[in-house]
């Protein structure tokens, strides 16, 4: 048995078909299995991932586990170390991490343990384009944000899915630590040309200057959710968020535009495209 944590994002839901087509057993931690929409043959557990009291029945009888490093608003776990505890004694060999914006306790935790260990890092998800750009582009076609040819190589999720799958069920990856990017370099500006190609629409990259961002994010209120501004909690302010958003923004640091061979060599197949992306997901960004 496997058992997939986070099992209801988008990695967990793509991991889980991975494993289905391979003929895997698989159950998924949800905290609510009656809204959880999993595919049939998947043993629904419930659970909270930051609340070890409730993982029992989770972890009884398996034998490998995904775990994700961050429980609600995407907080670090605090509980990691607990968590492995409990995965040791209940017969779990073998994890994959999927991590988030900041390490919490659970890779420490992992590492100093006897199990055997996969850490995965994606630079960027290609899905944060529908996070922070599906609400824009479907009401006026335009983004406006600031450095707008600062450089990232997002991957797919279904990679990371594919190669936690991988990982989980064949040998030779104890130890290790893949950083997930896609194929290529792109800006703001060519992922928003990409999805006009992909959706047959007039869409536009406006760019704005850090007072601007200011202005209209902060003193305006025009604050995007933004999936890294949940590293603060849910009561940071909005003037601490953007001051991030622009160092990131305007240094980001040269793991998050390398591209590496990471999905290829673990999976196999090349790693897919942000225009096979935009494809999959034009209807989501159309009036």
């Amino acid at each position: 048995m496997l058992l997939v944590t986070g099992a209801t994002g988008t990695v967990g839901r793509h991991l889980i078909q991975h494993l289905r087509r391979a003929g895997q057993p698989v159950r998924a931690l949800t905290r609510d299995p009656g809204r959880a929409e999993l595919p049939d043959g998947v043993d629904a557990v419930r659970g909270d991932l930051a609340d070890t009291a409730t993982l029992g029945p989770a972890f009884d009888g398996v034998t490998a586990a995904h775990l994700i490093n961050f429980g609600r608003g995407y907080q670090p776990l605090s509980n990691g170390r607990q968590i492995v505890d409990l995965a040791v004694r209940s017969g779990v060999r073998r994890v994959t991490i999927l991590g988030g914006w900041q390490e919490g306790t659970l890779e420490p935790a992992v590492r100093d343990s006897t199990l055997e260990w996969t850490h995965l890092q994606p630079v960027e998800f290609m899905d944060n384009a529908r996070t922070d750009w599906r609400a824009p582009l479907r009401a006026d076609g335009v983004v406006r944000e600031p450095y707008g040819d600062r450089r990232s190589a997002p991957v797919h999720a279904a990679d990371i899915g594919a190669v936690a799958a991988t990982a989980l069920t064949t040998e030779g990856h104890a130890g290790q630590s893949y950083t997930l990017t896609g194929p290529e370099v792109l800006t703001p500006r060519d992922k928003i040309r990409i999805l006009g190609e992909a959706t047959g629409r007039e869409l536009r990259f406006e760019e704005l200057t850090p007072d601007q961002v200011r202005r209209e994010w902060v003193e305006r209120g025009h604050l995007p959710r933004l999936q890294f501004f949940t590293v603060f909690g849910e009561g940071a302010r909005p003037a601490e968020m953007v001051e991030l958003l622009l160092r990131l923004y305007g240094s980001t640091p040269e793991v998050g535009y390398t591209v590496t061979d990471a999905v290829r060599r673990v999976t196999g197949r090349p790693a897919r495209s942000f225009a096979g992306w935009a494809a999959e997901h034009a209807d989501e960004f159309r009036l």
